[in-house]
């Protein structure tokens, strides 16, 4: 076996750990771990939703603990100031200058929990931030630590008290996960797990144990960027993502970056899967989350009671996939 084999081969061991070791602490719920973590590879960030305590929060902080990277929480609510997210000036009484405060993003994982709970102009202080992975700051630009990501968390437009995303933010997250109700089983495993030997309601972090550290996550994303794919599976990745702007029942399709995200959360597939190159069925199991919160439904879709999966599903099943 090779080098470049050995090194795929030890990738996918550790993101099996990974996947093992949050699974201590989150009942369930293996897709969006999996998701989660792709993001993770290539330095993606990722829309979370669903409705309250489904365990979106503990998935983040079982993340943090596993990799141990520094994590910061910003609860989002209607009064939330852009301020209180990216960090102000204050004016020191002893030096009479002004000093920088640096605001919760200056972390390696921001969970921005029920993001959509504050309106647009909050919103709109983490588009620089997502895109850019800075701050500007009276005028100067402060680089924030590396990795960073953010786990945004959101309950449904449905939720009282919501705002929806401007569309320009949502482009800027890798991929949008629907977190979905537990099953029976695992539903009686997070009852048990809380009302055992515990008198709070939170499920435990103890088990989770230190499996990387935050040089290996680098070399991970290193490792991601690198994987091998096709142009063949380049152009499918782009047919996917041009069929969106044509397919009845979508206003608006996906824009450039949709391709874009589907090549990059594919490489990572591909690497969670320990292989050193992307399949097309790589880029057809990432292709829902990646696309699901860049496209819109037509009024009449709407009206129809349609849902934008079963939309991209047809599309997914209309598109040939390339032989490789």
């Amino acid at each position: 076996m090779s080098e470049e084999s050995n090194t795929i081969v030890r990738a996918g061991e550790i993101l099996e750990k990974l996947r093992a070791e949050i699974g201590n602490a989150l009942v369930g719920q293996k897709d969006v771990v999996e998701q989660t973590l792709i993001a993770l590879m290539v330095s993606g960030h990722v829309l979370i939703e669903g409705v309250p305590g489904l365990g979106k929060t503990l998935l983040v902080r079982a993340l943090a603990q596993a990799i141990s990277l520094k994590v910061a929480r910003i609860q989002f609510t209607p009064d939330l100031m852009p301020s209180d997210i990216t960090g102000h000036a204050v004016l020191d009484p002893q030096t009479r200058e002004l000093r920088i405060v640096e605001g919760p993003v200056f972390t390696n994982v921001l969970l921005a929990d029920e993001i959509n709970r504050a309106p647009a102009k909050t919103q709109s202080a983490l588009l620089e931030v997502m895109q850019e992975s800075q701050v500007t700051l009276e005028g100067a630009a402060r680089a924030l630590p590396r990795p960073f990501i953010v786990l945004a968390t959101q309950n449904p437009l449905e939720t009282e008290g919501t705002y929806p995303l401007p569309e320009a933010q949502l482009d800027r997250f890798l991929l949008k996960i629907d977190m979905p109700y537990p099953s029976q089983s695992e539903e009686v495993d997070i009852v048990l797990r809380t009302t055992t030997d515990q008198s709070g309601d939170k499920l435990p972090l103890s088990d989770v144990r230190h499996v990387i550290n935050e040089r290996a996550v680098t070399a991970l994303q290193t490792l991601a960027a690198r994987q091998r794919i096709d142009p063949a599976v380049v152009d499918y990745a782009v047919r996917i993502a041009r069929a969106t702007r044509a397919w009845t029942g979508i206003a608006m399709g996906s824009g450039p970056r949709g391709p874009i995200a589907l090549v990059r959360a594919a490489k990572a597939a591909a690497l969670m899967a320990a292989r050193s190159f992307v399949l097309p069925d790589d880029v057809k199991a990432v292709a829902l989350a990646v696309l699901r919160h860049r496209v819109v439904l037509s009024a009449d879709a709407q009206l129809d009671g349609r849902r934008v999966d079963d939309l991209l599903l047809a599309i997914l099943d209309a598109t040939a996939a390339p032989r490789v």
